[in-house]
């Protein structure tokens, strides 16, 4: 079910979480009434969603703003006040991670110094997915692997953070407590009960953001396992069952769903988008010719790609279209066509973005190996998982084997699993997935170390074009 995204200013990306409420509400009751399962066989409800919004609530439970969402840039200056405050260092110490305008703590700082009254009125900090438990069991909780992304949460200690609340001036009573994702954290409520048919005895377990559900729906449980997803951005994400943080702030380090576990995981900021600009900017053919043999547009472009040498005939691709996170966490790098010739074509423009794609995810594998996080099993899951021929590119820049798995959903059978240990169903997390995760043997992808090695030599280009340009990009934004 869709809902509006609002825009009320430059940068600004904002939802209203009565919309969450009313698709949740709807979804489960058409589920619940359609699959025919009676509610008392029901044991267990697992919640996931977006990461890092803001939601608050007044002393009577009722929204007092529209939620500022993930994406949203408006909080700089806050960030720069949160850096001031905690001290650089000490902040990644302790929420390992550098602030980010991504982040809820800026949210609230925004709110704090712009919206007084609203400040004022506020009794209740909850993340999206938490809203949505809290209309369904009106229980104020949250768990550690989305409660890490607000950069309120010691993630090495799994709790909240007093030091940051008393250098921040954040109240503790505000937020929510944080649980384990597999831990009940509360029943339905008769009302809900009533509205959508499930029963009251039904589970609701911590659940888990969106890529930590992610993981337990891939396998992702053990230490050597990581995921790549290619959506709009593309995640590398690798379980870790010690702490690891980069002190340079390159990659996220966050509580994973699996209780006393810990995952790393590298952002780039334009994967799938990058294709998603090529095609409307340059592949209007494809197109064209997608529509008129009625296939897939990516049965062509990969079918060009495949014919293509690797290296794109010296061509190489930078995805920053909006700035960077992993590895350089800058927001003033572009996107970037370097060695373009008049012997170029369409498809060579076509693999390069492929090609640049991966560089950039290959830059977080390598930087949570620079941490001593060995990754000799990656998942693929994302709309990137379904193109066979990205996926072995993966699989030849990484150096290891790509597999997908047999189920579409990853985000929501992890919190199915998380509540299936909830219920008692299953003795842990990693139990159950591996009596319930299937990888798919027709999809497997292995390495062809002749072209990693030839991939190599360009990856390095790539690296270094972002060294020489790196000034030039600060130069470009004062004109």
């Amino acid at each position: 079910m869709d809902y509006p995204l609002y825009t009320p200013a430059n940068g600004w990306a904002e939802q209203n979480p009565q919309d969450w409420r009313d698709a949740a509400l709807e979804t489960i009751s058409r589920v619940v009434k359609e699959s025919g399962v009676d509610p008392n066989d029901i044991k267990g409800l697992g919640i996931s969603g977006q990461m890092h919004g803001l939601v608050m609530l007044d002393e009577a439970g009722e929204v007092i703003r529209p939620s500022i969402i993930w994406c949203d840039q408006r909080t700089g200056k806050e960030c720069e006040e949160i850096t001031r405050k905690v001290g650089e260092k000490r902040l990644i110490e302790i929420t390992a991670n550098p602030a980010l305008t991504g982040f809820t703590a800026s949210k609230i700082l925004w709110v704090k110094n712009n919206e007084p009254k609203n400040y004022a009125k506020c009794r209740h900090i909850l993340l999206p997915k938490d809203y949505v438990r809290y209309i369904l069991t009106g229980v104020f909780a949250t768990e550690v692997s989305d409660a890490s992304g607000m950069q309120l949460l010691d993630v090495p200690k799994r709790q909240w953070s007093d030091e940051i609340l008393e250098k921040l001036d954040i109240d503790k009573s505000l937020l929510a407590k944080v649980y384990e994702s597999p831990e009940v954290t509360g029943t339905i409520l008769p009302e809900i009960a009533e509205k959508t048919g499930l029963s009251t005895a039904t589970v609701v377990v911590g659940g888990a953001g969106d890529n930590a559900a992610a993981a337990v729906g891939t396998g992702v449980v053990e230490d050597g396992k990581a995921f790549t997803t290619i959506g709009t951005s593309g995640v590398v994400f690798a379980h870790s069952s010690d702490i690891k943080i980069d002190s340079k702030g390159r990659v996220h380090t966050f509580c994973c769903a699996v209780p006393g576990a810990w995952h790393v995981m590298g952002v780039t900021q334009a994967a799938g988008y990058s294709f998603s600009w090529y095609l409307d900017n340059m592949g209007a053919e494809y197109k064209y010719q997608a529509e008129k043999q009625n296939c897939d547009v990516f049965d062509l472009i990969n079918a060009d790609v495949e014919k293509t040498p690797i290296g794109a005939n010296r061509l190489i691709y930078l995805p920053y279209l909006n700035g960077e996170r992993t590895p350089h966490l800058d927001p003033k790098c572009r996107g970037v066509l370097f060695g373009l010739s008049s012997m170029h074509s369409k498809a060579d423009i076509a693999r390069a973005v492929m090609e640049g794609i991966c560089y950039s995810l290959t830059d977080c594998k390598d930087i949570l190996e620079e941490m001593g996080i060995a990754v000799d099993d990656m998942m693929a899951c994302g709309g990137g998982a379904k193109n066979a021929t990205q996926r072995q590119m993966m699989s030849d820049m990484y150096g290891c084997n790509v597999n997908t798995v047999t189920a579409t959903e990853g985000p929501a059978l992890g919190v199915a699993i998380l509540a299936g240990v909830g219920a008692g169903i299953y003795n842990s997390v990693e139990e159950a997935c591996h009596k319930m995760i299937h990888k798919d043997p027709d999809k497997e992808c292995r390495p062809n170390m002749e072209n990693k090695a030839t991939y190599d030599k360009f990856h390095q280009i790539y690296k270094n074009l972002y060294n020489c340009l790196k000034e030039q990009y600060k130069e470009i934004v004062k004109i």
